[in-house]
């Protein structure tokens, strides 16, 4: 193909999957009104929609490798200089392409789907196309009117092309947005399905069985894309957390939030035909915050490091939002009555009730989120005056509410369906509060002998009155947290070693009864492995709680001692390759004993293409018990000189482990069991078409991936570092107060995207801070900094809103509506309640039938439990 056809071929394939995309939604919609003639055009007409996908995908991919700089696309994010692998990984790395790489995607979801279609579901399979169609559609529109990856420069055709990033030219780009994206376009089968649902009225179990295999591999990539994202932070910005509550993330967080919302409730609908209209909102609301979260990215109206630059496609994505909420509305005010309950909750004392306290706190959590990343651009558009809502602010309010969703993960399963009784309930609660309540009385006695500094010691600069009461919650959080962990996996491990029990009383061996159990269990034991990861996770979470963080400088052969820890500089040296050069700076870990246990490299990387931007790489020496995190801010080239800034991190590799406890998890409960591939036989799918099947094929991927990040995850990286493109450098802090003000206050020069001054290198930063140190020995409290620089800059200079003014709301929202929360659940909670007493009376009209009926329930108990 010659290179000057590369533009005009590229843009053709995408008008033709548009004409593809329309014809095929037109003959499955036809389909679906009575002329199941057409089905077969459909399908046909979805191959070659995909096929044309996966063409546009290859003309991109090929014009990267040729330097066929005249697609303005492939000239902003490669050069001559790249390697044919960041080529590939290119594609992705700017908005056009990665509008492109989404359809891709989902190109290949509907390819999966429609073969796994075939022989089932016959009448939903109509709508199930069109819909995924709808979407296609909207976005081959996008990319034709608005980001076309081929358009080319009207003019001269530059030489060589601008380069990728920095900061993406390393594995992390060729697995963690891939990752993400698989997730965020996963849910679009799903909601395909509950569209299709909506609009035959086949509304019963039908629609969640079929949607059931699919949302699961959404949320498990989703989740694998989260855990990607965690790992690229810590090891590539070089600022020792790996979650800094970025809008981006964020946009990725909460689906993630809703999604696992709905996968606990839909098990109630399943079981006990409750929560329907619940359900199909949750669904569709999963499947609305992936098209929001890509419109938060790329339309550049909140401020990330992640963002890409402003466009006009942030107007598509609104309309195409606004009709994605009437089409809904719509449908679910048409099928009410089909959607009408067939249960109620019996008990506020139940698994059910449990369930749904576990979906408030989702929604709430994700309510907050929302409510958080977007208060800047409500603020500004209210007011006139944008207010910045920092890390500090999230934390405040999402560690104690995720303690809670922890704490209801380990009470779900101890609780009965329908109703559990005093005295069941006491018993199963007794192990697991033993051991949260032992866990807590160990770790106040002994906390501080393992190294963890006693929680009295901490401080917290705060000017507000509800700050001040969440502080002290901060302050306690690592105690509650360690303790309801081990809630957690107390409550867990029992119910694995009750199934085992009763197996063993027939006769099986411990080991053969836990593999028996499980195997027959996979969904129900796979979540339980699911809530063991997310315990490991949190205990990794809660390490942070002991961080341990000291700056020096050193000179060749000093050494600079941190905890337990003493760290040798050794020597610099300089390497170089044809993309970049590199300096390194070798230093020894020493034992107290002063005998050598390990190296580490910290290091500054010079790119040609990015003279001016060199980014920092961190050295990470990983421990299960804890994280050595070596950064060098600078090195005197002359002297040899080097300032460094270590972070001790306590238990970081137990999130690492505990995501891939989580995927496994995830995995084996979408395994599917013997009695279900018989279940897919009788559907019409053949053995053969079992063994190439979508679950089967992205199990295999997972188990990939999951493999890749154990490796990744105890492996000492070497790696990228530094929060935006216009930042390198590290900040010297000298003592805590210094790091809590100026995590508060923003920078404010106007060409980095504000960032803390604890963080941001620009030299509008550091002569801001040597101001605020002279304030600070002078004697001038922190919270008097702190609103005078408010007062100068405006309320968008602090990182966390102050508590005056307009700003409260930030802070009396999240309250009010906790409180609201509560009270309206109770209140519906004792309304089900009620009525099913009153049903429950209704069929048990005397005390006899009421003994018959708890014995019944009884029975039914105990054999779920043994089941």
């Amino acid at each position: 193909m010659p290179a000057l056809d590369i533009p005009f071929f590229g843009t053709l394939v995408l008008s033709l999957t548009l004409i593809s995309a329309s014809y095929t939604m037109a003959m499955a919609m036809g389909a679906g009104q009575g002329r199941p003639h057409l089905l077969p055009s459909a399908r046909w007409g979805t191959y070659a929609t995909c096929a044309l996908i996966l063409v546009a995908v290859c003309v991109l991919a090929y014009a990267f490798q040729v330097h066929d700089f005249r697609i303005r696309y492939v000239a902003r994010y490669s050069d001559r200089s790249m390697p044919w692998w960041y080529l590939i990984a290119s594609l992705w790395g700017g908005q056009d392409g990665s509008l492109l790489w989404w359809a891709f995607l989902l190109a290949g979801y509907t390819f999966f789907a429609t073969r796994w279609l075939r022989g089932r579901y016959t009448e939903l399979q109509p709508w199930i196309l069109a819909t995924l169609m709808s979407i296609l559609i909207f976005f081959m529109v996008l990319m034709l009117f608005a980001a076309n990856p081929f358009a080319t420069y009207i003019r001269t055709t530059p030489g060589d092309g601008e380069g990728l990033n920095p900061l993406l030219q390393n594995y992390w780009m060729a697995i963690h947005p891939p990752s993400l994206y698989l997730g965020f376009v996963g849910w679009s089968v799903p909601f395909a399905i509950l569209v299709a649902a909506l609009i035959t009225g086949r509304l019963g179990n039908e629609w969640v069985r079929a949607a059931r295999l699919w949302s699961m591999i959404a949320w498990t990539f989703l989740s694998l894309g989260l855990l990607l994202g965690c790992l690229w932070s810590y090891e590539e910005l070089g600022w020792g957390g790996y979650w800094a509550w970025d809008p981006v993330e964020n946009a990725s967080f909460m689906p993630w939030l809703v999604g696992t919302a709905y996968l606990h409730s839909v098990l109630i609908q399943e079981r006990r035909h409750m929560m329907k209209v619940w359900n199909v909102f949750l669904l569709f609301l999963t499947f609305f915050l992936t098209i929001f979260g890509t419109f938060l990215t790329r339309s550049g109206l909140i401020a990330s490091v992640h963002s890409f630059a402003r466009s006009d496609i942030g107007q598509y994505f609104v309309w195409y939002m606004a009709f994605l909420i009437i089409v809904m509305a719509a449908l679910m005010i048409w099928r009410l009555p089909k959607l009408k309950a067939d249960n109620e909750i019996e008990s506020l004392v139940s698994r059910e009730f449990a369930f749904l306290l576990n979906n408030w706190v989702l929604l709430g959590m994700m309510v907050f989120v929302l409510i958080a990343t977007t208060f800047p651009l409500l603020s500004q558009w209210m007011r006139g005056e944008e207010v910045t809502v920092g890390p500090g602010f999230y934390n405040k309010w999402m560690v104690p509410l995720g303690i809670v969703l922890l704490f209801l993960a380990g009470l779900g399963p101890l609780v009965a369906w329908r109703k559990a009784t005093g005295s069941k309930l006491a018993r199963a609660l007794a192990l697991p509060v033993g051991a949260g309540v032992a866990v807590a009385v160990l770790q106040l006695l002994f906390g501080a002998r393992l190294g963890y500094p006693p929680i009295v010691e901490r401080t917290e600069i705060y000017d507000t009155t509800t700050g001040a009461v969440l502080a002290w919650m901060t302050a306690v959080a690592p105690v509650v947290s360690f303790a309801t962990c081990a809630f957690v996996l107390a409550s867990v491990g029992q119910e694995f070693w009750r199934g085992v029990r009763v197996r063993m009383k027939k006769g099986e061996g411990s080991a053969t009864a836990l593999v028996r159990l499980v195997s027959k269990g996979r969904r129900r034991y796979g979540g339980y492995v699911v809530h063991i990861g997310i315990v490991f996770m949190f205990i990794g979470f809660t390490g942070a709680a002991y961080d341990v963080e000291q700056e020096k400088a050193l000179r060749p052969g000093e050494t600079m001692a941190i905890g337990q820890h003493t760290v040798r500089y050794d020597q610099p040296r300089m390497e170089a390759d044809p993309n970049k050069r590199m300096i390194f700076t070798d230093m020894t870990l020493l034992d107290p004993s002063g005998a050598e246990k390990g190296q580490v490299a910290p290091a500054k990387f010079f790119y040609r293409t990015h003279p001016q931007m060199p980014t920092t790489e961190v050295a990470i020496r990983s421990r299960p018990a804890e994280d050595v995190y070596v950064i060098m801010s600078t090195v005197d080239p002359s002297t040899r000189r080097g300032t460094f800034r270590i972070i001790i991190r306590p238990l970081v590799a137990w999130i690492w482990l505990g995501g891939i406890v989580l995927l496994l998890g995830a995995i084996l409960g979408m395994w599917p069991t013997g009695r279900e591939l018989v279940r897919e036989q009788a559907a019409g799918a053949g053995p053969r078409r079992l063994r190439f099947s979508p679950a089967t094929a992205v199990v295999a991927l997972a188990i990939a991936l999951a493999t890749m990040v154990a490796w990744i995850g105890v492996a000492s990286a070497q790696v990228d570092d530094t929060s935006s493109t216009l930042h390198a450098g590290t900040v010297v802090l000298n003592n805590p107060t210094e790091r809590q003000l100026f995590g508060r206050l923003l920078c404010q020069c106007g060409d980095c995207a504000r960032l803390p001054l604890d963080t941001c290198a620009c030299g509008w930063a550091d002569d801001k801070r040597a101001e605020v140190r002279e304030l600070l020995a002078a004697g001038v409290e922190p919270s008097t900094i702190q609103e005078s620089y408010r007062a100068q800059y405006g309320a968008a200079a602090l990182a966390i809103p102050s508590d005056k003014g307009l700003d409260r709301a930030l802070w009396a929202v999240p309250i009010a509506a906790m409180v609201f929360a509560i009270g309206l659940v109770v209140f519906i909670g004792r309304r089900w309640q009620r009525r099913g007493a009153e049903a429950h009376a209704a069929s048990a009209p005397n005390a006899e039938a009421e003994l018959e009926y708890d014995s019944r329930l009884d029975e039914e108990l105990k054999r779920i439990e043994e089941s």
